[in-house]
């Protein structure tokens, strides 16, 4: 059974390796492509999306829309120190301009969210990989219409490990953490991927040599220059490994099995202060699916069987 998904995403290294996952893979269906500022400005995610397609030549164009520039509250963040000023690494995608490999939405990302999940109603997947902006907008303009989605599946958040942009926050928690609150207060169907799994999937120097290399083609390439793989120091751009947070995501709604889950209450924390964007399990609030262990080797071998 084919699952029609859409992605929401502030396109850097790894989303940009989560769309060619999911494009990629039988699975699924990518119906449209949602943009919201996170990684980078809003401007160059959706200028990412649009290179990322161009890599990918999706047989089906899907929509693109732009979503929010900001978040719902608090200062705005980008993390160039880990996706480079362009947000794809670097990365060259050649993109011939007369060539489009999408449809313009023409109007925000929370309205063709809210149109994705009225149109395909307990069909739609939504897959959102960025801060929670878009959604919480879609949420608050038509609760109704977002409760006709399936499920959504969210990276984010580092319920029992230290978070990756202060102690205890993960980035796209801490880029807004009061659209996260409203998105997992609102008793929809959502399974949360957090630092917990998505830390356990890393790409290394001997699968970068001995699997991806070996690839050879435009979208191994894209791999090794995005994170910044160097041969002859075998390591990325000053680290031993490159994690696969975005792409575990899109792993998860392709075989469930990858994971275990734990049904928890989580709390996300919007209080200024040091634990600004904490994802936190409580004793009493609304549940959701927790991803905590993740069988690594079997999803890396998907994500490179996809890269062909």
């Amino acid at each position: 059974m084919v699952k029609k998904v859409m992605m929401d995403c502030d396109v850097g290294v790894d989303d940009a390796l989560a769309l060619i996952l999911a494009f990629h893979s039988p699975e699924l269906d990518v119906k449209a492509v949602a943009g919201v500022n996170g990684n980078v400005p809003l401007e160059q995610v959706f200028e990412n999306i649009q290179r990322v397609l161009s890599l990918i030549q999706p047989k089906s164009k899907p929509l693109i829309a732009k979503g929010a520039d900001r978040p719902l509250k608090g200062e705005t963040v980008y993390a160039y120190s880990v996706h480079g000023k362009d947000g794809l690494g670097g990365a060259k995608i050649e993109r011939k301009e007369e060539e489009e490999w999408w449809q313009f939405y023409p109007g925000p990302a929370d309205d063709l969210i809210i149109r994705m999940a009225r149109q395909y109603p307990d069909e739609m997947t939504l897959i959102a990989i960025g801060p929670l902006t878009n959604l919480a907008l879609a949420l608050q303009r038509d609760r109704k219409g977002m409760g006709k989605l399936k499920e959504i599946i969210i990276m984010g958040g580092a319920v029992r490990k230290r978070g990756n942009i202060t102690p205890f926050a993960e980035f796209n928690i801490f880029s807004d953490p009061l659209a996260t609150k409203i998105v997992l207060e609102s008793g929809l169907p959502i399974t949360l991927v957090p630092l917990d799994v998505t830390q356990q999937v890393s790409l290394t120097p001997q699968w970068m040599e001995e699997r991806v290399k070996p690839i050879n083609n435009g979208f191994s390439k894209f791999v090794i220059e995005a994170t910044g793989y160097d041969s002859t120091r075998h390591q990325f751009r000053n680290k031993e490994l490159t994690h696969l947070h975005d792409p575990l995501a899109v792993g998860v709604v392709i075989d469930p099995t990858l994971v275990r889950k734990e049904r928890l209450p989580i709390d996300i924390e919007t209080q200024e202060d040091e634990h600004y964007g904490k994802t936190s399990e409580t004793k009493e609030g609304s549940k959701i699916e927790v991803c905590l262990e993740v069988n690594a080797k079997e999803f890396l071998e998907l994500f490179l069987s996809r890269l062909v």
